[in-house]
């Protein structure tokens, strides 16, 4: 197959400091270096116009659910994964709340296994921190570090038991993977199903208070003081998470974390007792959370932005709000999502660039080649994206077997046109025509 060229897009590329127009050639799956006297006309090359178009390295989602094993009529790693890639998404990481949950190498393995036959992008396991999920036993660390985990995590569920955190921690030390925490305090939680407020009591229903996140943020950072372990706090959303986490690197503490779109860019204000689709945890918040978490991001506080995306079937969703379980489908809105950050001028485009492609890459570490570049020599993972094009949101055209977003029927402006993970086209627009096949 003739080599492929990604022709006159905006080129932006955090790592080198790019961000002009110009252009990409891919050669045998990797960024080939362009010779000037070559003619890239069809030819001699398969060409995509770029454009008018950002061209970047792929998004890498450090946080998401694929439901396999177990629960394969929510997701499976071939659907999720597809439903990545048309996201913009080319490597993502999958958390272990499966069934069987993912403690062991056997249940690591499979995914490995599975993910190398049927996904079409990069698909990377994170292990449980304790056996089961159950909170009690510390998992076999070692051997799931030698299993190829780029993690650890009992995501879905806290991590309760301050010994087993402060175990988790030091092992995290030793090995250098992050502890990813799910920082809630559940007997402050409760049965509370949506933000604790003046609309939870509007409409009669059980509130979860930011100090749910915020208590437990709070020890565990403690706790990473103590070990000198790294913890990587997941899903942020509240502002004073985001302050905890300042000052936690102001102290020298080693503490990632990162923020989902929908804790960006939505508040409680979409909850309503009719639409479960806006039932997500940690919950919604207010616009003053918001300005926190944005905040946060620019300065450096929170380092990526992750999915967190949790498809459910319809079934499960079609209850009452307070029956219904907590998930949003993140993986096909997130750019769009974003991006109204962007045109609003609240986020540089090139921060948000870093906070998909560079600064997760950082956290994955090199393993798997120089991820979140567009290096020459590098695996050609690449996002091409249209930054005004305006589309509207319907679920029920969502690769993700999971339609269940409170975004169906809104118009997003923003839309990914191609994803090519380690050179194959993994997605492509109907918009978007390749030359020279």
């Amino acid at each position: 197959m003739k080599p492929l060229v990604i022709h006159g897009g905006h080129v932006i590329d955090p790592t080198q400091g790019i961000d002009e127009t110009g252009d990409i050639i891919i050669s045998e799956g990797k960024i080939s270096p362009r010779d000037r006297e070559s003619d890239l006309s069809p030819t001699n090359y398969r060409v995509i116009n770029a454009a008018g178009l950002i061209v970047c390295p792929g998004f890498i989602d450090l946080h998401c659910h694929l439901r396999q094993p177990g629960d394969e009529d929510k997701e499976t790693i071939a659907t999720g994964s597809q439903s990545a890639a048309k996201g913009g998404y080319t490597t993502i990481c999958c958390m272990p709340n499966t069934t069987p949950p993912l403690d062991n190498p056997d249940t690591i393995d499979y995914v490995k296994s599975i993910a190398a036959r049927e996904a079409v992008i990069r698909v990377l396991p994170i292990g449980c921190i304790s056996k089961g999920r159950q909170g009690k036993e510390l998992v076999d660390m070692d051997k799931l570090a030698q299993s190829g985990v780029i993690g650890y995590s009992d995501d879905g569920s806290p991590v309760l038991n301050s010994r087993l955190m402060r175990q988790a921690l030091d092992y995290s030390r030793r090995q250098g993977l992050p502890i990813i925490d799910h920082a809630e305090d559940i007997t402050l939680t409760g049965d509370g199903v949506m933000n604790e407020g003046d609309l939870s009591a509007r409409l009669g229903l059980p509130g979860i208070p930011t100090a749910s996140e915020e208590v437990m943020i709070y020890r565990d950072l403690a706790l990473a003081e103590l070990t000198g372990g790294w913890l990587h706090i997941a899903h942020v959303a509240t502002r004073g998470g985001v302050e905890l986490i300042r000052q936690a690197k102001a102290n020298g503490i080693r503490v990632t974390a990162e923020v989902t779109p929908h804790h960006l860019t939505l508040t409680e204000v979409r909850v309503t007792l009719s639409n479960p689709n806006a039932k997500v945890k940690p919950p919604l918040r207010t616009q003053r959370d918001i300005q926190a978490l944005i905040s946060g991001l620019k300065q450096g506080v929170i380092d990526i932005i992750a999915t967190d995306h949790a498809p459910h079937s319809k079934a499960d969703k079609k209850v009452d709000f307070a029956q219904a379980p907590f998930g949003i489908s993140g993986f096909e809105t997130a750019l769009g999502s974003l991006m109204s950050l962007v045109h609003r001028g609240e986020l540089p485009l090139t921060t948000l660039i870093s906070k998909l492609t560079s600064e997760p890459s950082k956290i994955i570490g090199t393993r798997y080649g120089k991820l979140g570049s567009l290096n020459v020599g590098e695996p050609a993972d690449i996002t091409i994206f249209d930054p005004d094009m305006e589309w509207v949101v319907d679920a029920s055209k969502f690769v993700s077997k999971g339609k269940n977003t409170p975004l169906d029927g809104d118009r997003l402006k923003g839309k990914v046109m191609v994803t090519i993970s380690q050179g194959k086209i993994v997605y492509q627009d109907d918009s978007i025509k390749v030359k020279g096949i």
